[in-house]
């Protein structure tokens, strides 16, 4: 039986947009899809490198004006990969013409732009584009620690480095400017690093934070530090920062709990240290697992035991995932109300440090 076409829409053409429409070539390679994806129109302001990557992704059209895009009838997915101030109007219009809708993380520049997102967004399906959740053997830390292996957690470790913050050949870059991105590396790195502690160890409750920007031509941070009080009695260490000389990105966590230990960092991304206090202390140490076996999540779509995946894999599974939920009416994740509750993470990040105090986060606030 023939399955149905989705008709899609792409909002942005730069790095992102390379990587999500990768994804769509891609997806029905590894996976059994329930749609025929119709990639119709890709849409940016530079017309000549939008043209280039039509051409290149196989876009049937160019298009430069995204509000057409948005209310086109024979458009039934959008998809949100511009710089961060845009990511409001273009899922608010999609999801009001009744599009289902994507968009790059993170969700919005600001609290109450994310609430109005993910009020906008409300009985259309859609899903915020946090994919390290895809990763294999980070799917498998959070199984494993669902399953209790590592009992209660002590502690939690995030940070994610990169070292490109000191180059001069990205000034202006609009991840540089307040007005474009809302924060700085918070934003850009640490909405991941929240995402996946809330996703992994549950809810956080409370953050005393450090934000500090070494360039005098910016208004945004170049690296956000703070600690962390989680729902589950754990506490927890979190650093993002782009001036990390010698991190190409090194998106990582390590996480101590009375059963055992797990670590995972994106630059080594097909492996996870794994500790089981169970083992005789003679023997007791990390595993380092090659998380690349039919058992392991996402892995067996695509290569055999032993060989490797890479960063675009992640982005292939989260389309599926979306894909799949959408067509059973369920809701895939992350939606928009997981990245609204990783806004608010955020938020409290920004007010703790301009306050120079804790900052309590309450259910009210997650609700």
């Amino acid at each position: 039986m023939a399955k149905p076409r989705l008709r899609v829409a792409l909002i942005g053409h730069g790095f992102m947009g390379r990587v999500h429409s990768n994804a769509y070539r891609q997806a029905p390679h590894f996976f059994d899809l329930p749609y025929e994806i119709d990639c119709r129109v890709i849409c940016g302001r530079n017309r000549e490198t939008l043209a280039q990557t039509a051409a290149t992704w196989g876009w049937e059209e160019t298009a430069t004006d995204w509000e057409t895009v948005a209310a086109r009838p024979d458009i039934d997915l959008v998809d949100v990969a511009t710089p961060n101030v845009l990511h409001a109007p273009v899922a608010i219009a999609a999801a009001a013409a009744g599009k289902m809708v994507l968009c790059e993380k993170p969700l919005a520049i600001s609290l109450a732009e994310a609430v109005r997102m993910r009020d906008a967004v409300a009985g259309v399906p859609n899903m915020v584009w946090f994919n390290y959740r895809r990763v294999p053997a980070v799917a498998f830390a959070q199984r494993l620690i669902a399953e209790g292996r590592l009992g209660k957690i002590y502690q939690y470790r995030a940070t994610y480095l990169q070292e490109w913050g000191p180059d001069r050949s990205r000034v202006g870059n609009w991840k540089t400017q307040k007005a474009q991105a809302g924060n700085g590396v918070l934003g850009d790195l640490g909405s991941h690093l929240v995402d996946l502690a809330m996703w992994i160890n549950g809810p956080i409750n409370a953050v005393s934070a450090l934000l500090h920007t070494y360039s005098g031509d910016r208004d945004v941070d170049d690296t956000a530090l703070f600690l962390a009080r989680f729902a589950n009695g754990s506490v927890g260490t979190f650093e993002a920062s782009r001036y990390a000389t010698g991190c190409r990105n090194r998106n990582a966590f390590e996480i101590h709990g009375e059963r055992g230990m797990l670590r995972f960092d994106l630059e080594n991304l097909n492996h996870l240290d794994f500790l089981d206090t169970n083992d005789a202390s003679e023997v007791r140490g990390p595993r380092h697992l090659l998380v690349t076996g039919y058992e392991h999540p996402y892995a067996g779509h695509f290569w055999k035991p032993g060989h490797v995946i890479g960063y675009e894999h992640t982005f292939i599974a989260a389309l599926s995932d979306f894909l799949t939920a959408a067509a059973r009416g369920e809701t895939a994740h992350p939606d928009f109300t997981d990245a609204l509750h990783t806004q608010v993470v955020l938020d409290a990040v920004e007010r703790s440090a301009a306050e120079h105090a804790w900052r309590e986060i309450t259910p009210t606030e997650m609700a």
